[in-house]
């Protein structure tokens, strides 16, 4: 019996999905590890947990779309594709790093590949988001798209009250997700809001809305695929609740004491990764090639730490470059 090509290509995507959410997992294990160890300066706000956001999301996503980030932001600009090796230098503060070591953890940005930045201020990011999806559909007058991540914390912000209603009433091609973890740092969403479905809010934007389960990566994939072609076809922007939770404290170091009891084991039972790796296993894949994979991707991180040793660190008169522009230069 010949083999079903278009299943043979379905299992290759969800190899390539569940891949970049094993990357995602085992860079921030790495980045734990020598966050404890001191290697680490600032802080690290962890993405552990919610790994299927970003790669369901930036699957739809070309290098010329965007995207904006937040403080928990590794897996955004790895799922969009962001260099391991230049990662991993910006968190040790080096020169080679993507912000030349200057921005650390909270401020990756890779402008050729869509990545505006992520940002430390809650819902800093929603109006740079809009400010990139005016300027390609209405200035530049592309198909270009931005999906703009944030947390459930965001929602409770001006910003992010001005950004969706700037783009609805422009109809701008950025589709917001919202990553729901449950908490704002160590507060539970429902102590701060009457309507814990937060999709519900999109209604008086003049925008759909809908609420997804975050740990499904297919199912994040589907729902921005919808978003993303709307916006590409004229139709405005979408809100989407992402529902999910980190396996980490807000910040690593945290004393975490505001979860429930059994509560981060019981969100566990839907982990992303278990989640993908039981579709694979029912499909075919075997232990030789997950264990094949954990190889490739441990040694890739590796590389990146070492890496980042080896990496010089800016001198202090770096400090004053990059401030301006040459004149005549575009900015």
């Amino acid at each position: 019996m010949q083999p079903d090509p278009k299943k043979r290509e379905r299992v290759n995507h969800w190899i390539e999905l569940y891949k970049k959410m094993l990357t995602i997992r085992k860079f921030e294990d790495r980045v734990r590890r020598l966050y404890a160890d001191g290697e680490i300066p600032g802080f690290v706000h962890l993405y552990t947990g919610q790994e299927a956001i970003a790669v369901g999301a930036c699957a739809n996503l070309n290098d010329t779309d965007y995207i904006t980030s937040t403080h928990r932001g590794h897996g955004h600009a790895i799922a969009k594709g962001a260099n391991l090796r230049f990662m991993m230098a910006e968190l040790f503060g080096k020169k080679t790093g993507y912000c030349k070591g200057k921005g650390g953890s909270m401020h990756i940005a890779d402008l050729d590949l869509g990545i505006l930045g992520a940002n430390g201020i809650v819902a800093g990011s929603l109006p740079i988001a809009v400010g990139a999806a005016y300027g390609s559909s209405k200035i530049r007058k592309t198909d270009q798209v931005v999906v703009a991540f944030f947390g459930d914390g965001a929602t409770n912000e001006g910003a992010f009250h001005e950004a969706m209603n700037m783009a609805a009433a422009w109809s701008l091609p950025v589709i917001f997700v919202c990553e729901n973890n449950q908490f704002g740092v160590s507060t539970r969403i429902s102590r701060v809001v009457k309507e814990t479905d937060l999709a519900k809010r999109a209604v008086g934007y003049g925008m759909p809305g809908i609420s997804i389960d975050g740990n499904d990566v297919l199912e994040v994939e589907s729902a921005v695929h919808v978003a993303v072609n709307r916006a590409r076809k004229g139709h405005g922007p979408m809100f989407l609740v992402a529902n999910t939770f980190r396996h980490r404290g807000h910040f690593e170091g945290e004393v975490i004491n505001y979860w429930g009891k059994n509560e981060l084991e019981e969100w566990k039972k839907r982990d992303p990764l278990a989640i993908m790796e039981q579709r694979l296993r029912a499909s075919g894949i075997g232990d030789e090639e997950f264990g094949q994979w954990d190889r490739e991707i441990g040694e890739a991180i590796e590389d990146a730490v070492a890496f980042a040793r080896s990496s010089e660190y800016p001198q202090p008169e770096d400090a004053l470059n990059d401030l301006f522009t040459e004149s005549g230069e575009p900015a």
